[in-house]
């Protein structure tokens, strides 16, 4: 028997976070709306910004999360006197190469109307910026009903 294909998209706003690593799974699962009805499918999840970005990790140790944020600070430095785009402030290139060293966007499978993630994985907003603002995340979800 087939089952029908069922397509869901919405725009999850995020309110504003310093700059660190912060888990949203539990915003991320409140915010798509008639994901519990997909029985087997993909989730995508695309923030729409370029100071900030996605990661799926350790949702267990807040470790990680400041290991994660030291680890960033160190490998793209803010002070750096090779940046060229700092109009808007010392933070806002390196966010820029920070976005591309993760990336915008996840991709993935949903089993029973969920993320199907590991027992120790969580969804991560990466905030570059110490003052980026709300960030917006459209969520494209897929599969059989």
């Amino acid at each position: 028997m087939l089952r029908p294909m069922i397509w869901i998209q919405g725009r999850i706003t995020l309110a504003p976070r310093p700059r660190g690593f912060h888990l949203i799974t539990r915003d991320i699962l409140d915010g798509i709306e008639g994901l519990g009805r997909i029985r087997v499918g993909l989730l995508h999840l695309l923030i729409q910004h370029t100071s900030a970005s996605l990661t799926l990790n350790e949702n267990a140790s807040p470790d990680v999360r400041r290991d994660f944020e030291s680890w960033f600070n160190d490998a793209v430095p803010e002070q750096a006197g090779f940046w060229s785009h700092t109009l808007e402030g010392s933070d806002d290139m390196p966010a820029h190469i920070k976005a591309s060293l993760l990336g915008p966007s996840l991709t993935l499978p949903l089993a029973s109307g969920r993320p199907a993630l590991g027992t120790w994985q969580g969804i991560y907003l990466c905030e570059h910026r110490e003052h980026g603002g709300p960030r917006s995340i459209v969520a494209t979800a897929w599969g059989e009903g």
